[in-house]
């Protein structure tokens, strides 16, 4: 019998001082059973950095042609494209050609840089991708505050992530690999 998800209820709030974006969200996030707690946290960060009243949750790693993250204008048209970890060429190409911004968060160490160095020359065309690094020790650090029900403040200013709950307190520095998409 295959496992269920396993569901969480996060109330992120947001304090972007770069973009001037205040709000907070109330997310029910469906974990999958081979997603980590790095991973999710992650995918939490990935909407923090990128929040706006139409942003959503998607159904992630139950589904291939879904980014983690995604924004839709009113009228249906696929703004924004979120992903996590290190796609292949092909799904950023397809991604870019989806979406009027994609953006691509990437994690785990030496792994992303290998990825980063392998698929960089073939993403110059792609004016609409922008492709961000994350520390493995600072989203190692970010999965030790999951947790089934958690109020999330997340502060960012001048490119410098804050993310704390409770007295517990994560520093995320995201690196610009490629800048683009939005």
């Amino acid at each position: 019998m295959a496992q269920k998800a396993t569901i969480y209820k996060v109330e992120l709030s947001v304090s972007d001082m770069d973009r001037h974006y205040y709000e907070t969200h109330k997310l029910t996030v469906a974990k999958h059973p081979s997603e980590t707690d790095e991973r999710m946290m992650v995918r939490l960060l990935a909407f923090a950095l990128n929040a706006h009243e139409l942003l959503e949750m998607t159904k992630g790693l139950s589904t291939d042609d879904e980014p983690d993250v995604w924004q839709k204008s009113l009228s249906g048209e696929l703004e924004l494209w979120v992903a996590l970890g290190l796609p292949s060429e092909k799904v950023v190409r397809q991604s870019c050609g989806k979406a009027d911004a994609v953006v691509v968060y990437c994690y785990g160490g030496r792994p992303a840089e290998v990825w980063w160095d392998k698929i960089r020359n073939s993403t110059t065309r792609f004016d609409n991708l922008a492709v961000v690094n994350l520390d493995e020790a600072e989203t190692g650090e970010l999965a030790t505050l999951a947790d089934r029900s958690m109020k999330l403040q997340i502060n960012i200013q001048d490119g410098e992530v804050m993310v704390s709950t409770g007295d517990r307190i994560v520093y995320v520095t995201p690196v610009i690999w490629k800048s683009g998409g939005q």
